[in-house]
């Protein structure tokens, strides 16, 4: 009996040894299957995963650069903001629409210094328009330009709704660069002497000058009811009322002379 259980674990070890060679054999078959491609493979596969680790750290580099740049970023917002809150402000100060004020004022110069029969040719003309200035250095030396002093909608709004109406910003400014081309063509008419002013204008000019020595008006820039033709203040209802909204703001004052209502350009203080 003993004998038959020592036979039978004797042919059991015999059997797991074959078992493990038989194993052995296969992994060995397996091995020396493909033995030049199997390195290749394995070369090809560690050149990608270091291709992937080069990639993986060139991303953490940019990574790092963009979170170190992100303060300056907020700063650079953070100052364009400032400077488009203080182009805003300025922008209040200035008028949307501002005609040329020298071609208007060249106009206004060619009518009250040239009569419209003249017999010059055009090219003839314009040349005497262009010598004007150089022919009156003294008149022009201590002569200011017109203060343009535009209003700002902090200003416009501290008026009454009933004093401001619908008026704009816009449109008051505009009026402001109206009222100082007036007040320019006026001063020009003033000092242009007697030869250079047309003849239908010469009667204009000596009341313009009358009324330059006034004691109210002398020294200053000024403009007469009747210099109103527009394109952005005329004498009608809306020019009127922003005329009032001028004076409450101190931009201009009035006085009458003789017949005439004479509107008088204020400067900044």
């Amino acid at each position: 009996m003993e004998v038959k259980k020592a036979g039978a674990s004797l042919d059991s070890v015999i059997s797991l040894f074959n078992r493990r060679i038989a194993e052995l054999q296969d992994l060995v078959i397996a091995r020396n299957m493909y033995p030049e491609s199997s390195v290749t493979d394995l070369s090809a596969v560690d050149a990608a995963v270091k291709t992937m680790e080069l990639q993986v750290q060139a991303i953490k580099d940019r990574l790092r650069d963009e979170t170190l740049a992100i303060p300056k970023a907020k700063k650079l917002i953070d100052a364009a903001v400032k400077q488009q809150k203080k182009l805003q402000d300025l922008s209040s100060y200035v008028p949307s629409h501002i005609p040329e004020r020298m071609s208007m004022l060249g106009l206004v110069t060619n009518r009250c210094l040239f009569p419209e029969g003249s017999q010059q040719n055009t090219g003839f003309g314009s040349l005497k328009l262009e010598e004007v200035p150089a022919a009156l250095p003294k008149e022009k030396k201590g002569r200011s330009t017109p203060p343009l002093w535009f209003i700002t909608a902090e200003e416009l709004d501290s008026l009454s709704g009933y004093m401001r109406g619908r008026l704009t910003v816009e449109k008051i400014n505009a009026a402001i660069n109206d009222m100082a081309t007036y007040a320019e063509a006026n001063s020009q008419l003033i000092s242009a002497p007697k030869k250079r002013v047309a003849g239908d204008s010469w009667e204009k000019a000596l009341e313009l000058r009358d009324i330059a020595m006034t004691e109210a008006v002398k020294g200053k820039h000024f403009f007469l009811e009747t210099d109103m033709k527009g394109p952005a203040l005329k004498p009608d209802n809306t020019g009127k009322a922003i005329l009032t909204v001028l004076r409450h703001l101190g931009r201009v004052s009035e006085t009458r002379i003789g017949p005439h209502r004479v509107i008088i350009l204020l400067k900044r203080h």
